[in-house]
């Protein structure tokens, strides 16, 4: 009796621990084959035509690097747990704060961390920074645990540490519990905000060239383990440099992609498909999409146009109170330069461009330069994606009696031609006048 309720035991034991690995794998431990070059053929194909592409993911978003400005969405704003993709926070955290060529020792917890891992042992000794690629690349959660540990003396702590960058970032739907990403009801993001913090991170040198690298060996306690990054689509989809998978029960297939061509970076954040095999092609499709069908744009150049024609037609309808003497016509107003002169619009809303132009024509004396009297919104496809403000270039100040003073002598010519000239007139008409009533008589 006693041996069969130990094997009984047993077999529960090793079922719980296979349960838990299922549930809280990464990619590390995913064995799902896809032919890359196949899925970006297939999706090159389908996008022959502006169109939306056909998602599997549950939320995804596109974003352009230089200015957060969204290209796709999806359910972009939709809170969802963000499975391993929570290590790119990790990782930000670490680099900012960290020596990286610290050696430490793997406590007992972090070496009986569950899900994927990197195979960390109590006592071992590893740096920092082997630590950040087995983070990054194996998406080791018993490294995750043993950096929050070491920047936060806990879990609890490094997670308190996490949810104070994110409101530095302004990230506020996103709430960290774990450095490492297993399910938890009070851990989640949207797809916007991930791929916010990520635009932030990548702006590091250390974490985009750790999260760019495909194969790096790590030492543990003087032993070398070679380690492969669990993003398919690094080295095989042209122009990306990163980031990072993810992969839970509760949050499905995550992937988060940095891509470059050209001129144009985005980055690309697929979050709940079904497979590991949709959260490729999605991202295919979706970074495919965005380079098809999208062009950088010199809007700066456009609204200086626009705006120059708008105030040839209108500057002689401005107007300051009598208790100045500026003509209209010298009236000079300005735009504010933009503070992202080039951005990405798809191809068919570029020839629908078009300026909103709201500006005061009536002011009254003194008028400060540097004021605020308008602003202009760029429009395409109905919608605003740009906009600038209008000023005054110079002081115009309210005149005084000495200023009517200065201004009488400095135009006493013109005033007393103008005198005479009616004088003249007067005498002139009048003569005529008499003459004409002489004649009748």
């Amino acid at each position: 009796m006693k041996k069969i309720i130990i094997k009984t035991l047993t077999i529960f034991l090793i079922f719980i621990y296979i349960f838990s690995i299922i549930c809280y794998a990464d990619d590390s431990d995913d064995t799902e084959s896809i032919d890359i070059n196949s899925e970006i053929e297939t999706s090159v194909n389908a996008l022959t035509e502006i169109k939306n592409p056909d998602l599997n993911s549950r939320a995804c978003v596109v974003i352009d690097r230089n200015t957060n400005t969204i290209l796709y969405g999806k359910n972009e704003n939709t809170k969802r747990k963000m499975a391993s993709t929570t290590k790119i926070m990790t990782a930000i955290i670490i680099i900012e704060n960290c020596k990286l060529n610290e050696s430490i020792e793997i406590s007992k917890k972090a070496a009986n961390t569950g899900g994927s891992r990197l195979g960390l042992k109590t006592g071992d000794k590893i740096t920092i920074l082997d630590l950040l690629y087995g983070l990054m690349l194996h998406s080791g959660n018993d490294a995750a645990v043993a950096l929050a540990e070491y920047a936060g003396n806990d879990i609890p702590g490094f997670a308190e540490k996490m949810n104070k960058k994110a409101q530095e970032l302004g990230l506020k739907n996103t709430h960290f519990e774990t450095p490492h990403g297993l399910d938890s009801d009070e851990h989640y993001t949207t797809a916007y905000e991930l791929a916010l913090l990520t635009n932030y991170a990548l702006n590091n040198p250390t974490f985009s060239k750790i999260v760019g690298t495909k194969n790096y060996t790590i030492t543990i306690n003087g032993y070398s383990k070679d380690l492969s990054n669990t993003n398919e689509l690094l080295g095989n989809l042209d122009g990306v440099y990163g980031v990072k998978t993810g992969f839970t029960n509760g949050a499905n297939r995550c992937l988060v992609t940095a891509c470059r061509r050209g001129n144009l970076d985005i980055i690309c954040v697929v979050l709940g498909a079904d497979t590991k095999k949709f959260r490729s092609t999605d991202s295919i499709k979706l970074i495919n999409y965005i380079y098809q069908n999208f062009k950088l744009v010199n809007i700066q150049e456009f609204i200086n146009k626009e705006f120059e024609i708008w105030k040839t037609n209108n500057i002689n309808t401005f107007y300051i109170n009598k208790y100045n003497y500026l003509k209209n016509s010298n009236f000079n107003i300005e735009i504010e330069p933009l503070k992202y002169s080039i951005i990405p619009i798809r191809k068919d809303f570029i020839n629908s461009l078009s300026i909103k132009i709201t500006c005061k024509k009536s002011f009254e004396a003194p008028l400060y330069g540097g004021t605020n009297i308008g602003n202009i919104e760029l429009i395409s496809n109905n919608s605003v994606i740009s906009n600038c403000n209008i000023y005054n270039s110079y002081t115009i100040y309210k005149n005084s009696i000495f200023s009517y003073t200065i201004y009488f002598f400095k135009n006493f010519t013109n005033i007393v031609a103008n005198i005479l000239w009616k004088f003249i007139a007067k005498i002139y008409y009048c003569q005529y006048i008499d003459i004409f009533f002489c004649t009748l008589m």
